[in-house]
């Protein structure tokens, strides 16, 4: 894979065109601007006798207008460390998750290959300095360090005694998707460099997004599985489940995700993403319908789940884009909801009172109920294993009893280090995103830092109610959007420090304040008059 150089990765404009028809420009997609060429005027006019005679005063440069080609839609451009993870977001949402590569000893899936081929190129592009690769350390960078280490850890402790070959396996197996979910999120956080290219990223998931609740729709409303035709003859099912299950006389669908639930956090993870990219479009006067139509398909796939922890993560979204949020925005957004319900109510007549008895039997829900009686047997095995765990993937079902909770499961399998690093994980990527708002003067820089900090807080939401990590799409949308968030800060860090520089030069050219110009002023005036030419 090759990545493009660094000033076309940054989304910085090209270079002028020459303003001589030399016809030597250099291609739109490369990246690289065109050297200016030397006017006539400025060469120094040569007599017939061969003398140089005196230079001719040049001519004040005309600026031209950027080369079209060069910001066109259609212009080629060399593929990058986003393209590569456009390729990842397809895999991961498009193809069902229960399907997985045929001869491979371990169960992964495409998006679990790509991602592993992320995680390499991202290694060996730090090996360089010409392959555009962002270096330095982030928030983002730190935290996955220390996540990894941690996983290692625990995976050593756990291999260092005996473990039944079953469980050894699946200990493999973990430590390789640990490896994959942490190189695909440096990947986005290093290789995708500037907005340009993070919008591409995050608009494919968007998009695929929409594609997939255009499945589950077809799944809830026409009974109808789109699923069983994605098989393709190099890949098999894990297992024999569908794609479709039953609560309170409706179905409950889960598109190409693994479960219902997943579905839904899925869901309430892309929405916010594609409410920003509608917003944005209506603010710039582009075209805005195709992101509200994604965005009101992501809304119908999360109601579609029938699942009572979308609802929640779409709450916990909802608070923090309001904290955020203008006044207007929020009213409208307010009116679109109860506009969305009033339709959903006719779609699927009972859908939205389902919902409601979710809530309102909560404490007679058997599944609740399922998932608190649980917690004798986890806070036995953690003491047991209380700082590096048993090791991650070694507890599963059918063999022990299933935690319906990632944050028990996590204690569990990897201690209360490694509890606390997945947290920590979220937490700074959380920053990250706020933290570019806060120094970004761009309205679409930090509108984008708020709804990825409001994406990330659904992992940490949905983790309470089921065992996130163990379901692939949510969990490498996680860790995509851990990386979106870290490659924001550096495009927003890039933005402060070039504001930063320009003010530094205007104070150096003489643009300096007042004061400084008036205190020259006056010790001018005051000079005593004899310097070296007086004696």
């Amino acid at each position: 894979m090759t990545t493009a150089s660094a000033a076309s990765a940054s989304g910085a404009a090209p270079g002028p065109a020459s303003a001589t028809a030399s016809g030597s420009g250099a291609a739109s997609g490369s990246g690289a601007a065109s050297e200016p060429a030397v006017s006539a005027a400025s060469e120094p006019a040569v007599s017939a006798t061969g003398a140089s005679a005196a230079p001719a005063p040049a001519e004040p440069a005309v600026p031209t207008a950027p080369d079209a080609s060069a910001s066109a839609p259609w212009a080629r451009r060399r593929a990058d460390g986003a393209t590569l993870v456009c390729f990842f977001v397809v895999a991961l949402m498009i193809v069902p998750a229960r399907l997985v590569l045929r001869g491979l000893p371990l169960s992964l899936t495409p998006a679990n290959i790509l991602a592993l081929v992320a995680a390499v190129c991202w290694l060996c592009a730090h090996f360089t300095l010409t392959l555009g690769m962002a270096k330095g350390r982030t928030p983002v960078r730190t935290a996955l360090f220390v996540h990894l280490t941690a996983m290692v850890a625990s995976y050593g402790y756990a291999t260092y005694g005996y473990l039944p070959s079953d469980e050894l396996n699946l200990a493999d197996r973990a430590l390789i998707l640990l490896v994959a979910g942490a190189g695909l999120a440096l990947m986005v956080c290093d290789g995708v460099r500037g907005a340009d290219r993070l919008d591409l990223v995050l608009k494919t998931a968007v998009v695929a997004g929409a594609v997939i609740a255009v499945i589950g729709a077809c799944q809830f409303l026409l009974d109808l599985d789109l699923t069983r035709y994605l098989q393709l003859p190099v890949l098999r099912y894990t297992s024999e489940d569908g794609f479709v299950t039953a609560r309170s006389d409706f179905r409950r669908v889960a598109a190409t995700t693994g479960h219902p639930i997943e579905f839904g956090v899925v869901c309430a993870m892309l929405l916010p993403l594609a409410a920003h990219y509608g917003f944005q479009a209506r603010r710039l006067g582009r075209g805005a319908l195709r992101w509200w139509a994604c965005a009101a398909l992501i809304g119908a796939g999360l109601m579609f789940s029938v699942s009572r922890s979308a609802v929640l993560s779409l709450a916990a979204v909802g608070i923090v884009l309001f904290l955020g949020w203008p006044a207007r925005r929020r009213i409208q957004t307010v009116l679109v909801g109860l506009a969305f319900l009033a339709l959903m109510r006719l779609m699927a007549p009972g859908l939205i009172s389902t919902f409601y008895n979710l809530f309102a039997n909560a404490g007679t829900d058997d599944s609740v109920r399922y998932r608190t009686h649980d917690y004798d047997v986890a806070a036995y095995e953690v003491s047991r294993h209380m700082w590096l765990g048993r090791g991650a993937g070694t507890w599963y079902a059918p063999k022990y009893q299933v935690f319906d909770n990632q944050y028990l499961l996590s204690a569990v399998e990897t201690g209360l280090i490694g509890v606390t690093v997945v947290v920590a994980l979220f937490v700074c990527a959380i920053y990250s995103g706020l933290r570019a708002r806060h120094l970004s003067a761009d309205p679409a820089t930090r509108d984008l830092g708020l709804t990825l900090a409001a994406c990330l807080v659904v992992p940490l939401v949905g983790a309470a109610t089921f065992d996130l990590l163990s379901f692939a799409t949510v969990t490498g949308l996680s860790f995509l959007l851990i990386g979106a968030a870290g490659s924001l800060l550096r495009t927003a860090d890039g933005e402060a420090a070039a504001r930063a520089a320009g003010r530094d030069a205007g104070e150096d050219t003489g643009t300096v304040r007042w004061p400084a110009r008036v205190g020259g002023a006056a010790r001018e005036l005051l000079r005593v008059p004899g310097g070296a030419s007086g004696r």
